[in-house]
């Protein structure tokens, strides 16, 4: 495997008291922020010069059921499937026909979730058939591999997607009881979710939730640079998607921002396509603008920060 290369972490650390990025529920002052706590610094965009960056953080974060193939660098010798979870949430499985899958949605992490990933993969890579990885552990891989360094970066993800779990179970077979269960309680939870696909449109998920729609949108921009466009569109009362909507705020996740707006529940997913895509183009022209923000636009920006959550 490639050992570290040209794509390098942003280890910029999270305020004090904010949630560990580790997962772990405490402080990041009182885990991985603590004097003489773990060495290493959280790294806040894990999948930073990836082509599927946005992906990734969709497949982590917001998407229930779906897998894409990994674009494995060199000749790996078996194709692995990256998947939002897995029974009982395990971080890397193999089929018995040889297949491997990797789960995103994984209950712990340490401070480099493109490292955990990667140690993940080459687990995947050389275990036998019916093997079950249940968590990465700190000494699981021989080296610091990340992600970046076992895929071809440039080329992105394609993603499909799933109304249930049955593709945990290869065709023909029989789950065991314990993955059945884990299944049951997995089909049980999950939130009807759809692609939008239109031109200039991509990460972007209509999620079903508790009575409302939501579509969630990964932006690569740098955050402040996002943030000045919309507000240019927000002062402008172009911020929403059209009748049947309302821009709710914006979520920090993995490095990027992701904005969300509250849709229509009684319209389909596909009604929302050719929104989105105007919505992109009107995004593209205002990225485009480098004049100063008026006084409108300013007040528009204070408040679109106020309405920003960071996911752990």
């Amino acid at each position: 495997m490639a050992k570290r290369t040209a794509t390098q972490a942003r280890t910029d650390g999270p305020s004090p008291r904010q949630p560990c990025p580790c997962g772990s529920g405490k402080r990041y002052k009182a885990c991985h922020g603590a004097a003489g706590g773990v060495p290493d610094r959280v790294v806040t965009r894990p999948f930073e010069g990836l082509a599927g960056e946005c992906e990734l953080i969709a497949l982590r974060e917001f998407v229930p059921s779906a897998t894409a193939a990994l674009p494995l660098a060199g000749e790996p010798g078996r194709q692995v499937t990256l998947a939002t979870v897995l029974p009982m949430a395990a971080a890397a499985m193999v089929h018995e026909d040889g297949s491997a899958l990797v789960g995103m949605q994984v209950p712990t992490r340490s401070v480099d979730l493109s490292r955990d990933l990667a140690r993940a993969v080459e687990w995947a890579l050389s275990a036998e058939p019916g093997a079950v990885l249940p968590v990465v552990g700190p000494d699981d891989g021989a080296d610091d591999n990340r992600l970046q360094d076992l895929l071809r970066a440039g080329e992105p993800l394609t993603v499909t997607l799933y109304k249930d779990f049955a593709w945990w179970v290869l065709a023909g077979q029989e789950p065991s009881g314990e993955v059945e269960l884990s299944m049951e309680r997995a089909n049980s939870a999950i939130l009807p979710t759809e692609r939008i696909d239109a031109p200039g449109v991509e990460a972007a998920y209509w999620v079903g939730v508790r009575g409302k729609a939501n579509l969630h949108w990964v932006r690569p921009e740098p955050e402040e640079r996002l943030l000045v466009a919309l507000a240019r569109l927000g002062a402008g009362g172009g911020l929403d998607l059209g009748e049947g909507s309302r821009y709710a705020g914006s979520l920090r996740a993995h490095g990027l921002l992701v904005p969300v707006w509250d849709l229509d529940l009684d319209r389909h997913a596909r009604e929302w396509h050719e929104p989105a895509a105007l919505f992109a183009t009107r995004l593209s022209e205002a990225m485009s603008s480098d004049t100063p923000l008026t006084d409108t636009e300013r007040r528009t920006l204070q408040g679109l920060r106020a309405r920003q959550l960071t996911l752990r």
